[in-house]
């Protein structure tokens, strides 16, 4: 599959990469060939690899000019098909492998939270939860999403103050797993996959539905109390006044 989302499975390996051309905004229509992206992995994968092929970025997020325009059903549309698919990443049944080798913000740290294994490569980018930062509260499912990676203290201050983290801080917090050099993110990807390939995938989906399942619980409450139309209305009606993030 083509467009802006590509899916290329090769041994067993799903490469999933993202490319819109610009910063890959993660728009109604970008989350949706994501979805796609999933559904033609599943079943002829082993093992899903996430990343992006911009340089610099991994998602610019969601697209603040649906939310400048004021416009809330296309709003709420949007949201709504970024929290169904981060939690259909954290129980997906085989290992995901999501890649941060540029800027992410809200949404694509949100996608990158709700994979297995999250690598990072080191550099002058940036993840976090920056939307108090732009004139946004971060989504109830996006902090419970949180809630069960990062460590408390710096969850509170990405949340709240909307810091954002560059690699080795996103470690230390728990949004990443491992860092390493750019020109080593390969042979990372490498080792992983070969480790990967060796574990049980039943026995891999059956724990990972285990440890998460508490977390998607609250995640399917949040989203079906919070994103509906008339709660979204009422929970942020100053969303016109958002600020493009600055990278």
């Amino acid at each position: 599959m083509g467009g802006p989302v590509s899916c290329e499975v090769r041994d067993r390996v799903a490469s999933i990469k993202l490319d819109d051309g610009k910063v890959n905004v993660m728009s109604t229509a970008m989350l949706g060939e994501m979805g796609k992206a999933l559904d033609h992995a599943e079943g002829k994968a082993d093992i899903v690899i996430l990343r992006s092929a911009r340089p610099g970025i991994f998602s610019a997020g969601f697209d603040l000019k649906v939310f400048a325009a004021g416009d809330a059903p296309r709003s709420l549309e949007m949201v709504r098909a970024g929290a169904e698919l981060a939690l259909r990443l954290m129980s997906f049944p085989i290992p995901t492998i999501g890649v941060m080798e540029g800027h992410a913000f809200p949404m694509g740290t949100f996608l990158l939270l709700a994979c297995d294994f999250r690598l990072g490569a080191s550099g002058a980018h940036r993840m976090g939860l920056n939307e108090v930062a732009i004139g946004i509260a971060p989504p109830s499912f996006a902090i419970e999403l949180a809630r069960s990676r990062v460590h408390p203290a710096w969850l509170s201050r990405t949340a709240t103050f909307g810091e954002m983290y560059e690699p080795d801080e996103a470690l230390a917090a728990g949004f990443l797993d491992r860092v390493v050099e750019p020109e080593s993110i390969a042979l990372t990807l490498a080792e992983l996959t070969t480790a990967l390939r060796s574990i049980h995938k039943p026995s891999h989906a059956t724990a990972k539905k285990r440890l998460r399942q508490s977390t998607m619980d609250i995640m399917r409450m949040a989203i079906d109390r919070e994103l509906t139309l008339s709660a979204y209305q009422a929970s942020n009606p100053a969303r016109a006044a958002v600020a493009l993030p600055s990278t």
